[in-house]
């Protein structure tokens, strides 16, 4: 119904921002990184998805094409609604949602906030064959690895994203010991 919107920020929280185009001021649901992204009196675009209820109507925005495929995607998971699937994209990038479902790695998603370990379980199951794009698997050991390094960066209060940007700094021919691999992440948040 409504596919894109352009207007100007004139108001904006952790969870959405208020555009104003031709003196209508419309609500906007957002991730936390699109929120951060908004300036106040600029100008911004965004790709929309309308949830329709019985009692309101909820606009959601995105910032590309692709956070807003993802989010359609995760809203066809049994389980999961607007705000979990919201709530997903705010914690985890697209990539680690898609890493999740190819590797069949639930617990890569079951830290978000609202998502526990049968939902995460859910979400993979559900999108297992439907993920697009250019995205390489990998399998084995070190996926494992990765998980553990995540799920305890994570454990220590830090984000999806951050987590794994983190673990982006971890030099190739680190040993491949759950300690090493923790203590180097966390010289990248130093």
């Amino acid at each position: 119904m409504i596919a894109s919107l352009e207007g100007i920020v004139t108001e904006k929280n952790e969870e959405s921002i208020v555009l104003s185009l031709g003196g209508l001021g419309l609500k906007v649901n957002v991730s936390k990184a699109t929120a951060e992204n908004a300036e106040l009196h600029k100008m911004i675009g965004l790709f929309t998805h309308l949830v329709v209820r019985e009692d309101s109507l909820t606009l959601y925005g995105f910032e590309t094409q692709e956070e807003k495929e993802m989010f359609i995607s995760l809203l066809s998971v049994s389980g999961v609604g607007p705000r979990t699937a919201l709530a997903t994209l705010s914690t985890a990038s697209i990539e680690t949602i898609k890493r999740a479902v190819v590797n069949e790695q639930p617990e890569l998603l079951s830290h978000i906030p609202g998502v526990g370990k049968k939902t995460a379980q859910s979400i993979v199951l559900h999108l297992q064959g439907k993920i697009s794009g250019d995205f390489h698997s990998i399998k084995g050991v070190e996926s494992t690895l990765d998980a553990d390094v995540i799920s305890a960066l994570t454990s220590l209060g830090y984000s999806i994203v951050e987590a794994q940007a983190a673990m982006q700094m971890i030099p190739s021919d680190t040993p491949a010991d759950l300690e090493t691999r923790v203590r180097i992440a966390l010289q990248y948040f130093s």
